[in-house]
């Protein structure tokens, strides 16, 4: 498999994680979701959750099985946000390590094409979902928008990069 392959998101939301639509995961047969944490469900200034994600956690919750795997070695911090939504989690996952992530895909006890992995990063939440063989999408992240906060381009460095290893990012 190619660097390129590695990096392509099975779909492209173009839009932040609460875009993530019913009808989408029944159209991809998935029944389960891994959830990155930073930037893709709250931003990494901030441990509340919002009450439209709240909202979206339960419209899915009925449809797939959740569960968060963060990169984020702040136990306290993950925790948190997990307990908030009534979900299982792992921190310090180490992705694009795929071995924390194996242990919330085993858990599910469901065919790997049956989870997505849903992520704002391409070289830690797409790789890693392609490694195992999930389906991935990418999603807009969650910045916080507050006067004084910084914004880094980590993303657009991982877009451009992933364009010169031959990944196509349109959005679907």
């Amino acid at each position: 498999m190619t660097w390129g392959n590695l990096l392509q998101p099975d779909l492209i939301l173009g839009d932040a994680v609460i875009g993530l639509k019913p009808e989408i995961l029944e159209q991809n047969h998935l029944r389960g979701l891994v959830l990155d944490v930073d930037e893709t469900l709250v931003p990494i200034t901030r441990s509340q959750v919002s009450e439209e994600l709240k909202q979206w956690v339960e419209s899915i919750r009925p449809l797939a099985t959740i569960w968060l795997v963060s990169n984020n070695i702040s136990n306290a911090r993950i925790g948190t946000i997990a307990q908030t939504l009534d979900l299982p989690y792992i921190s310090g996952a180490g992705k694009p390590s795929r071995r924390k992530l194996r242990r919330a895909v085993d858990a599910m006890n469901l065919p790997m094409s049956q989870i997505g992995m849903v992520g704002d990063r391409l070289f830690t939440d797409v790789l890693a979902g392609n490694r195992l063989g999930m389906f991935t999408i990418l999603v807009e992240p969650m910045l916080d928008s507050t006067p004084g906060s910084t914004l880094y381009s980590m993303r657009s460095l991982e877009v451009w990069l992933s364009n010169i290893l031959g990944a196509s990012f349109k959005p679907d």
